[in-house]
């Protein structure tokens, strides 16, 4: 079946026992627990969306099918920082890729509201910054009710560990050392948002 396919309706559970390389009981077993969320169709059938099921996959550290990377492709993400020729530079890598809807913050204060207006998956956050720094909007952002699945890719030209510690322990998945090649930022993005290098 093809990404397309998935991309309009959900999965069976038979569909995600082959995903995940287990029997159709086994995949029951996870709908009855709670572990995976799963709807019933008027024929008592159990289904479940493809964000519930990759949600599912991210928790239990489980790969993600490649057939079903495109349909969920238009992940939305945002870029705070105060340089706009980062910030256009960065827009420019991410276009090329035509699978992301993006917006851009150019401070702190408007990183929080574009945050709740947008709902992006992705964060790429600048740590230095005027007024509100990247500390304190990580921290900000992470107190969101729906930040839990949000990715945070903290960059900055620093590069003492104590700093980088300090973001990652504020809530940031990840960091980059600004310069950075196109191909470094589009693995971690990868690496992030789908579990994969590709």
């Amino acid at each position: 079946m093809s990404a397309e396919n998935h991309e309009k309706g959900p999965l069976t559970t038979g569909q995600i026992a082959k995903y995940c390389h287990v029997t159709h009981r086994g995949v029951l077993k996870w709908v009855e627990s709670g572990k995976l969320k799963a709807y019933r169709t008027p024929g008592k059938h159990s289904r479940v969306s493809i964000e519930d099921f990759l949600e599912f996959l991210k928790k239990y550290n489980m790969p993600v099918p490649a057939v079903l990377l495109r349909p969920t492709a238009n992940k939305k993400i945002l870029i705070v920082d105060d340089d706009r020729g980062i910030v256009q530079s960065l827009q420019r890598v991410l276009m090329m890729e035509n699978k992301y809807i993006i917006e851009a913050a150019y401070d702190g204060f408007q990183a929080g509201k574009k945050f709740s207006e947008f709902k992006p998956d992705f964060v790429i956050l600048d740590i230095c910054m005027p007024g509100l720094d990247g500390y304190q909007v990580c921290v900000n952002l992470r107190q969101e009710a729906d930040s839990k699945h949000v990715k945070i890719l903290a960059i900055s030209g620093m590069s003492e560990p104590q700093e980088i510690k300090k973001i990652i322990d504020l809530g940031a998945d990840d960091y980059l050392q600004k310069p950075f090649s196109n191909e470094v930022l589009q693995q971690k993005i990868n690496e992030l948002l789908w579990g994969t290098s590709a």
